[in-house]
């Protein structure tokens, strides 16, 4: 299905209006233009008495969705439809109940569309930032086959593992930024405000103190003259790298190469990989969805440009002919084990249930080395900041040692 290019840009408009029992109520919808919103309010009952555009510098910052609203969205959706509850009446009920009011509204705007005689497809289409090709793709195939409700509920299964994944690899990432950056503010308490009150005490032993309490003395100076410079060249730093990321594909190449090869954190980026590939095709081709049109969305979904681009190229030679398995095998980015699982799925008709096997495997792994990591860095972290602490101490008492010493 062609999807738009760009997402129609929305603003946040206050409404007053009469209900069918003729009470007066209000609220803010978020939606394109002021007449969309009184078509809106209109179909769900409501009379708007006046319709106003609000200025974004005095909006109210609305509750953003998140990738895991959807997720509980499309489950919410799945559940009341396989109830045999109508679509439109579950879009009601989800979007008058959810906790979150731009989801909520969000919800209610596709509700709108489908009144107005689009598809549920088309409708979610609309809204590109939160349903994506693979989304709206199986949401139109379950349409056409009259079997929206078993494809939504693989799409929610799809969401859920698939963030479940993220929130395991956003965790593992976490603890080593975390050590990092507290190793960093301890460092710079103890050298900005701590040291100075032992220099001082030092300019009246009258004596040579040792290099390592000098060298510590000079990092010391050296941070309450210059800390300005220090946290601009961190700040510039992290901003041209964000910015390089964003900007350059040769940048997010050589990225994702080395974090691919970068020790512990590698093997579980490795492998989410891995298991996001596995999991997408699953979930595509069980949706009936033909394997060169599934690889597509499976190359959006790997969340590495090293894998994307392997999966593009494999998807080619599949066009020529190519057995899967033969074109994972040539692209040297997937174990044995996974090759292996989907040449046995191919020659038995079951590529989605093998691969579903195969994510599941990888899913577990990943569980298991970030449970691993994060039980590993509680010691590290305590070990570094020993030392950076103990080893800040040891300088300042230095002189202290040998001024006893000498007495």
């Amino acid at each position: 299905m062609a999807r738009a290019a760009t997402a129609v840009k929305e603003f946040t408009f206050r409404w007053e209006g009469t209900d069918r029992k003729g009470n007066r109520i209000k609220g803010d919808r978020v939606g394109p233009s002021e007449h969309f919103i009184r078509m809106q309010l209109r179909r769900d009952g409501i009379n708007p008495i006046f319709v106003r555009k609000q200025s974004t510098l005095f909006a109210k910052r609305k509750k953003k969705i998140a990738s895991g609203d959807i997720a509980i969205f499309l489950r919410q959706m799945a559940t009341m439809l396989a109830a045999g509850v109508p679509l439109v009446q579950s879009l009601e009920i989800v979007g008058r109940g959810h906790e979150n009011p731009s989801l909520g509204e969000m919800i209610m705007s596709i509700k709108a569309e489908i009144e107005s005689g689009s598809s549920f497809a088309e409708s979610l289409g609309k809204f590109p930032l939160y349903f994506d090709d693979l989304v709206v793709n199986l949401v139109e195939a379950g349409e056409k086959s009259g079997t929206l409700e078993s494809l939504l509920d693989k799409i929610a299964t799809y969401k859920e593992k698939t963030e479940a994944i993220k929130k395991k690899v956003k965790k593992a990432l976490t603890y080593p930024t975390a050590v990092v950056v507290v190793a960093f503010i301890v460092t710079g308490i103890l050298l900005y405000f701590v040291v100075p009150q032992f220099q001082s005490l030092f300019q009246g032993f009258g004596a040579d103190l040792p290099a390592f309490t000098l060298m510590v003395i000079g990092l010391s100076n050296f941070v309450q003259n210059y800390w300005w410079m220090i946290l601009l060249i961190a700040g510039g730093g992290f901003y041209a790298l964000y910015e390089a990321k964003r900007r350059s594909a040769a940048f997010r190449r050589l990225l994702d190469r080395l974090l691919l090869k970068a020790p512990v954190i590698g093997p579980i980026l490795y492998k989410s990989a891995v298991a996001r590939f596995a999991r997408t095709l699953s979930t595509m081709f069980a949706a009936g969805v033909p394997l060169v049109e599934a690889m597509d969305s499976v190359g959006k979904a790997a969340g590495n440009i090293i894998f994307t681009e392997g999966i593009m190229k494999m998807k080619d030679e599949v066009a020529t002919g190519q057995q899967l398995n033969f074109t994972m095998s040539q692209s040297n980015l997937f174990p044995n084990m996974a090759t292996q699982m989907v040449q046995i799925g191919e020659e038995s008709g079951a590529l989605d249930s093998m691969c579903a096997k195969v994510a599941d495997f990888y899913e577990a792994e990943v569980d298991m080395l970030v449970d691993t990591l994060s039980s590993l860095l509680e010691p590290m972290i305590m070990s570094i900041l020993g030392v950076l602490v103990g080893g800040l101490v040891v300088a300042m008492y230095l002189p202290i040692f040998k001024l006893g010493q000498a007495i």
